[in-house]
């Protein structure tokens, strides 16, 4: 496995057909702040991270996801991760270079095993950012992307073997096998988790709130705004995380969640869960069941953007 030169979750990009009406979901409901905006496409931070944005809206034709992007350190390991990669036959978008995203910086670009544009960079501008205040329900950072895979087991694989990425935790089902797993790149329980799906495609964003307060403030204001929920409130036992899962315009997967587990990476193992086991989805019992209703739903469409690079 590769050693990891990642050091966190930068933010998650969407391609959309009705801008306008995403972005005044995020901003208007969900709790975002457009900070940087331009023709056809906004770049939305959340009001307690440090990353110049979480999340960035583009305007096109198809849905889809336009690329996950992560940290580095230094622009010396943004080199070091693109010469590995190159050398083991993963697909480059385009090698280091300075970015042109709010922030700048020094990132390159690559194709994942199922064709996903990810990016990873250093020297981005710090925001300025605030501490959330006690009751206030608005994201404090871009917790984690969720993806659903054809072939979640190599997938799985290349995140570990090319980017360092290590399993916290996995879900099972006794008839299904094993369905999704936790990775982690840093001491949160995951950044990144890969679900068994029909297609590739987003499966949900997450965003931490302050407190369990603030989750639960969060929830009931997008309920009384007449958002559809797919599930939740309840507490997950992997990651030890809560859970509020809603539709956003354009049938994406987006969470509330808060207190999601730090590992100690010394005397951390992973466990295999049953998710047949009620308490495992939900440890509260105060979600609706995990059914298909909600499965079918996490599915989401399939994303058109494989092995297409974003323009931006």
């Amino acid at each position: 496995m590769t050693e990891p030169v990642i050091t966190h979750l930068r933010h998650v990009d969407l391609a959309v057909p009705d801008l306008a009406r995403q972005q005044e979901f995020f901003t208007g409901v969900w709790g975002l702040t457009n900070e940087h905006s331009d023709t056809g496409i906004s770049f939305l931070a959340a009001e307690g991270s440090p990353e110049q944005y979480v999340v960035r809206l583009r305007e096109a034709a198809d849905k889809r996801i336009d690329l996950i992007a992560f940290g580095a350190a230094t622009p010396a390991d943004v080199d070091t991760l693109a010469h590995r990669l190159l050398v083991a036959g993963v697909r480059l978008v385009h090698e280091p270079t300075a970015l042109q995203t709010p922030g700048g910086g020094y990132g390159f670009r690559f194709f994942d095993n199922e064709g996903r544009t990810v990016e990873i960079s250093a020297n981005v501008a710090v925001r300025r950012h605030r501490k959330i205040e006690v009751g206030e329900s608005v994201p404090v950072r871009l917790s984690h992307v969720v993806v659903n895979s054809a072939d979640p087991e190599g997938t799985r694989a290349f995140y570990e073997r090319h980017l360092g990425f290590r399993l916290s935790d996995t879900l099972m089902h006794p008839r299904m096998g094993e369905m999704m797993y936790f990775l982690r790149i840093n001491a949160w329980h995951h950044s990144l988790a890969i679900a068994r799906g029909p297609h590739p495609s987003l499966h949900h964003a997450s965003f931490e709130l302050r407190g369990l307060d603030e989750y639960l403030r969060g929830t009931g204001r997008l309920l009384r705004a007449g958002v559809e929920k797919i599930w939740g409130p309840g507490r997950h036992l992997a990651g030890n995380n809560t859970f509020s899962y809603f539709l956003d315009p354009h049938g994406n997967t987006v969470e509330y969640t808060t207190e999601l587990e730090l590992v100690d990476e010394d005397a951390w193992h992973p466990h295999l869960y049953d998710f047949s086991q009620p308490e495992v989805s939900d440890q509260w019992g105060t979600a609706n069941a995990m059914n298909e209703f909600v499965a079918q739903k996490s599915f989401n469409d399939l994303d058109k953007g494989l092995f297409v690079a974003p323009p931006v």
